[in-house]
């Protein structure tokens, strides 16, 4: 490369959800500057809630993302619950447990054969891969398929469910619709751990970077891989309950940027299933812990490409703890618990298929909402994301044309599996040189 200043706007990324840009100034073969914009208008779902009612709110936040909703919602009734001192009691929690496993099953087969996998075999859509791989893309969207009819099972349908509210579901599943979802389940896990195999031997990138990363852990030493709830702890020794995170965690306005950028104690971390995979993998057992034994050696990993096979591995269990919540399913005599609101503060989280998700509500003495905040995981991503975008574009090479290095930002990007509309928008591309 010449000694020329090369400026590069790239607004990207035709295979994520949402729109933003990345602007890269390169002066004398070095990165003289590197912004991850994101351009959406916000769109105030915090702000709407307030003066809505405790019972509206599963529904509402729910309509902040159409690919991992029930994370939304799960959150919230987790808050609420707090703050009305509830307990909904074991069958609720296993409920929306195998609610919650639909959706990661959905959103993480999606991601692998329809957004990630793509980038790694040269194709620029899953469409154009699955010519080539048409098994393998059927594959995977036969589990997503699946994931959809588990969500629709306790949430009447995949998208927007409308199952859950404070204090348990509105009703049950029939106990005959749980058997015939019960033998769909046990006939995809033979396909969903030969699918692991398939995405163990794709070629990635060796690019190890050091960053902190955090992901829910179970509360005690029993064995526990948290998705609905648990203990927060962090790859640096934080633990942490839902009431403590704002003493960590702090959410700032980028100046390039319409969204807000989330620190753990002043720099970038990372949320999502690399971090759980990594903070978690110690609780996996039986089948879990075998099949985890034959990837074993790539983990702990602070390789970002590593990520599409921590999603494999978490739909086989996602699968495998489904089939047995499912076969010691009975009905309930109700579905729910009775909720009497009252004036507090509630906290609560959960593991969206993307990573934590953290919510705070206050409630006045009538069970309204007087003040709600949201930090979703993709606003969590992303200066980790703009740090990785300039560690591996330095490894990359930044004497490649201004199409390789575009196709790169997009294949790190989309790594991280950003639903940018739940926080922001995202990514195109157009090049100036100068």
């Amino acid at each position: 490369m010449t000694e020329r200043n090369v400026l590069i706007k790239v607004p990207i990324l035709a295979r994520v959800e949402g729109e933003g840009a990345l602007y890269l100034e390169i002066e004398k073969s070095r990165i003289k500057r590197l912004q991850f914009s994101i351009y959406e208008p916000p769109r105030f779902f915090e702000k709407f809630l307030e003066g809505r009612s405790y019972t509206e709110v599963p529904d509402i936040v729910a309509r902040i993302c159409g690919i991992c909703p029930v994370a939304y919602q799960v959150s919230a009734v987790n808050a609420l619950e707090s703050a009305f001192g509830i307990d909904p009691g074991p069958w609720v929690t296993d409920m929306r447990r195998l609610l919650y496993f639909g959706e990661w099953i959905e959103s993480h087969a999606l991601h692998i054969h329809l957004l990630a996998a793509p980038d790694f075999f040269g194709f620029d859509s899953g469409i154009a891969m699955a010519k080539e791989y048409p098994h393998e893309v059927r594959r995977g969207l036969k589990l997503q398929g699946l994931g959809n009819e588990l969500m629709r099972l306790l949430g009447a349908r995949s998208v927007h469910p409308i199952g859950i509210k404070v204090g348990g579901f509105h009703r049950a599943p029939a106990l005959a619709d749980v058997e015939q979802m019960l033998a769909k389940l046990q006939q995809a896990l033979p396909e969903a751990e030969a699918m692991v195999d398939w995405i163990a031997q794709i070629p990635v990138p060796d690019a190890t970077q050091e960053f902190d990363y955090v992901a829910l852990t179970a509360k005690d030493s029993t064995p526990y891989y948290p998705i609905e709830n648990g203990m927060l702890a962090s790859a640096s020794g934080l633990k942490l309950i839902p009431e403590t995170y704002e003493q960590h965690f702090t959410e700032s306005h980028a100046p390039h940027s319409t969204a807000l950028w989330s620190h753990l104690d002043g720099a970038p971390y990372l949320v999502g299933p690399l971090a759980r995979l990594n903070l978690n993998a110690a609780h996996l057992h039986g089948d879990d812990a075998r099949q985890f034994s034959r990837y074993a050696g790539r983990f702990p990993s602070r390789n970002m490409f590593d990520s599409m096979l921590a999603r494999g591995l978490e739909i086989c269990f996602a699968l495998r703890e489904a089939i047995r919540l499912l076969q010691g399913y009975a009905e309930p005599t109700t579905s729910c618990v009775e909720v009497a609101p009252q004036a507090g503060v509630g906290y609560g989280w959960s593991e969206a298929p993307r990573g934590l998700l953290w919510h705070r509500y206050e409630v006045d003495d009538e069970g309204l909402i007087t003040a709600a905040r949201i930090v979703p995981p993709t606003s969590q991503n992303q200066a980790r994301i703009e740090a990785d975008l300039h560690h591996s574009l330095l490894e990359f090479g930044l004497d490649h044309s201004d199409d390789e290095l575009r196709l790169h930002c997009e294949k790190v990007v989309r790594n991280y599996d950003p639903c940018i509309s739940c926080a922001t928008h995202f990514l195109k591309l157009t090049t100036e040189r100068r």
